[in-house]
């Protein structure tokens, strides 16, 4: 299949496709840092959409999308007209004339202003021992497949759940568990796990 992965700059996604046999190109407007420029489209993704992909799997920034942002877009208009660009971003690579899409992003407010995810997972259902609460949104594809134990045709997939990093007891005293302990900033934060 020939794939576009919109906003991808580190090229992990195209990397695999690429060893599945796909004809995979990452597009970012940042430069590829995945050590194969020749499979990256540097620019605006919205103008390489068109019917020659037969997949689109897209990472739009989450950064005005996320349930982190609820509270500061109450406080800044600012913020609220960025949430307003990124969900119409979101929105055009979802509404993209291409057969198959998938869209992953946090829990935020595309929930609310389109539809639930069609699925929702963790980096520990598929042998990564994090939590990340990762939302999928998908078109004429079927969810990934993750099993909690072996049966007699198919093998675990999950690793255990991991334990919190640490504990902390929010503003209305209710107990918070903290999870990332891979990342030592946001960017980190937002790759996708292997």
């Amino acid at each position: 299949m020939k794939i576009l992965v919109a906003c991808e700059e580190s090229q992990s996604v195209t990397i695999e496709l690429r060893k599945l046999g796909h004809e995979a190109f990452s597009c970012d407007i940042k430069k590829a840092t995945g050590g194969h420029p020749e499979w990256h489209i540097q620019g605006d993704v919205l103008e390489q959409i068109t019917k020659e992909w037969d997949m689109l799997i897209g990472f739009p920034p989450c950064t005005f999308l996320s349930s982190v942002q609820t509270h500061l877009c109450r406080k800044s208009i600012d913020r609220t007209i960025k949430r307003i660009e990124a969900a119409d971003f979101f929105m055009k690579l979802m509404n993209a004339d291409i057969e198959r899409i998938a869209l992953e992003n946090p829990a935020g407010v595309m929930k609310h202003i389109f539809r639930n995810p069609d699925q929702t997972i963790h980096p520990f259902y598929f042998g990564d021992r994090e939590m990340k609460r990762t939302c999928l949104w998908l078109k004429n594809l079927p969810k990934l497949v993750h099993y909690k134990a072996a049966t007699l045709f198919d093998e675990q997939t999950h690793t255990n759940r991991p334990e919190p990093a640490f504990t902390w007891i929010n503003k209305n005293g209710k107990t918070k568990n903290d999870y990332f302990t891979y990342c030592k900033n946001s960017t980190e934060r937002s790759k996708t796990f292997p």
